[in-house]
């Protein structure tokens, strides 16, 4: 095998060799101090002083190129022919592989790169005639090297007949990131833990509602976002929702979420208004970083009104699909996300009647590359108009609608939410009645006596009869003393508690105090939040306001 032949072509060479081709150097003028040697060329050296002649430089065909690879600390072998029989394996080679036979097949020869999968890359360099490269690959040695498959022409030029294996150890690279990806599946896997952790374990379950949600962490290459929702029961028969999305992602986003989640079942527990909640949220936000911001939408539903009273900050519009198929939009009104300050947020209201399915997302859901979020949304109303079953299957056909798989390149967060029909024996475990409290004090025996018909109609035991009783003469003679008109009593009844609540025209929101002995009132609500399961007032839109209490049903025995 001539050596020198494709000396050329080893790494390195090629470059100076073209330099050579385009920047020719000239030959001096023979008037001068003689000929200087094309070496120099390649390699200034300084200038010698007058008189003294110049070193001669040996050329690159002059250099043994057999000593040359035998002294290259790098993996070098040199295969032949058309089965690629191995010609030479330098020092390094055999240092890291031991001894090789010459002239047998790669195949058998070079049992490391056979295991590599290097006989394709091989066969290819020689059919292209161009280099082939196998990046980072783990040798039986233990060391990662990347391989480069350059061909070799044959002495004719019209093929190559050869391949030269260049092997660079890349260990250090290959370990170092190695490293560094398990740095990031840790970071992530923290991140992701965290998340779930301070994402609701169990939905709370409405009386009215049928809920489901479900939340994707971005593919392994992502990482974790700041998605959240959440289910609270606010009492009363009202239940909140929401969900958000905090700017960024990592630990920190994941953090920032649960902080503002708990900021919210918090302010909720107030019975705010969703526009008073993300006005409190907005400063909050700002507190807990000022360059952290964060979407979020706050819906609560009353099963009295059949409606959803929503607040935006900059989030994605809820879908309601309701129960002909038909879906609408909650498109307004829509404030700034929170951190932004400056801003004074308002509700908005959207129909939820029987049969209705709303549905809250993030922007996972319906945001993609090289796509208007527009038709995202609209696909995703398509698909819902389409969607049918559980709260559940619905969740699970949204989310397979839009693609979303285990490699999606962001979070994705989804909350659905029914109003069922109640028809036949069901029907019967959900009630209302109502009493327009009119005429001053003699309202309070008329109310009395409706509470007591009521709930006898409704067949509770004679014990939860007399309580709801009790606790609807002391709400309303609290209203008719403390209150302006109009004045309304409200009793319902779902399958799991009776709820009774009192209206007013006065937005003034009653407290439990301690009476004293002598106190000729302000026992009433004491008294109330005494035989009830839970108590609590709330200011009711246009003014006004509202007092509820609510009794847990016995569970039915046999």
């Amino acid at each position: 095998m001539n050596f020198t032949r494709w000396s050329a072509r080893l790494p390195g060479t090629q470059r100076r060799a073209a330099a050579r081709v385009e920047h020719p150097v000239t030959a001096p003028d023979r008037r001068g101090e003689g000929a200087v040697p094309a070496a120099r060329a390649e390699h200034p050296t300084d200038e010698p002083h007058e008189g003294t002649p110049a070193p001669a430089v040996p050329a690159v065909d002059d250099l043994p190129v057999r000593e040359v690879l035998d002294r290259v600390p790098a993996l070098v072998a040199l295969v032949h022919g058309p089965d690629h029989r191995l010609a030479y394996v330098n020092d390094a080679y055999t240092t890291a592989f031991g001894a090789r036979p010459t002239g047998e097949p790669a195949a058998d020869a070079l049992p490391e790169l056979r295991d590599l999968g290097l006989m394709p890359l091989l066969d290819q360099a020689q059919r292209s005639g161009r280099p082939r490269t196998l990046k980072s690959r783990k040798a039986p040695d233990g060391r990662s090297y990347t391989f480069t498959c350059t061909p070799v022409p044959d002495q004719h030029g019209t093929g190559c007949g050869s391949v030269l294996v260049f092997a660079t150890d890349v260990t250090d690279h290959a370990e170092a990131a190695e490293r560094l990806r398990a740095s990031e599946r840790r970071q992530r896997e923290t991140a992701v833990t965290l998340q779930r952790s301070l994402l609701p374990q169990e939905l709370e379950e409405p009386d009215d509602l049928r809920i489901a949600a479900t939340y994707h962490p971005g593919g392994t290459e992502a990482a974790v976002g700041g998605d959240w929702y959440d289910v609270i029961t606010l009492g009363g028969g009202r239940t909140a929702l929401v969900i958000g999305d905090v700017m960024g992602r990592g630990v920190r986003a994941a953090a920032v979420m649960g902080q503002l989640r708990t900021a919210v079942r918090a302010y909720a527990r107030l019975d705010l208004p969703p526009h008073e909640v993300l006005q409190l949220l907005d400063g909050l936000a700002a507190e807990i970083d000022a360059n952290q911001i964060a979407t979020c939408v706050y819906a609560v539903h009353d099963p009295n009104e059949g409606r959803l009273v929503y607040a935006s900050a900059g989030h994605l519009p809820i879908l309601v699909r309701d129960d002909s198929g038909a879906v609408r939009r909650a498109d307004e009104p829509t404030g700034p996300p929170l951190g932004t300050g400056g801003w004074l947020h308002t509700s908005g209201t959207i129909a939820l009647g029987p049969g209705s399915t709303a549905v809250l997302y993030t922007d996972g859901l319906v945001e993609r590359r090289n796509e208007d979020l527009d038709e995202g949304i609209a696909a995703l109303e398509r698909a819902l108009a389409g969607a049918t079953g559980t709260p559940q299957v619905v969740c699970d056909r949204l989310v397979r609608s839009a693609g979303v798989t285990a490699d999606h390149d962001d979070d994705v967060a989804v909350l659905v939410l029914q109003h069922p029909h109640r028809t036949g024996p069901d029907g019967e475990l959900f009630r209302n009645a109502a009493l327009e409290l009119l005429g001053g004090v003699e309202a309070a025996p008329r109310a009395r006596a409706f509470a007591s018909g009521v709930l006898t109609s409704w067949r509770f035991p004679a014990d939860l009869h007399d309580l709801g009783v009790l606790a609807a003469s002391e709400l309303v003679a609290n209203s008719l003393q403390h209150g302006t008109p109009p004045m309304r009593l409200r009793l319902r009844r779902t399958d799991r508690r009776l709820i009774i609540e009192v209206t007013d025209g006065d937005d003034h929101l009653p407290r439990r105090r301690r009476a004293e002995p002598g106190d000729e009132s302000g026992r009433g609500i004491a008294i109330v939040a005494t035989i009830a399961s839970h108590w609590g007032s709330r200011r009711t839109p246009g003014g006004g306001k509202a007092v509820w209490c609510e009794f847990v049903l016995p569970k039915p025995t046999g």
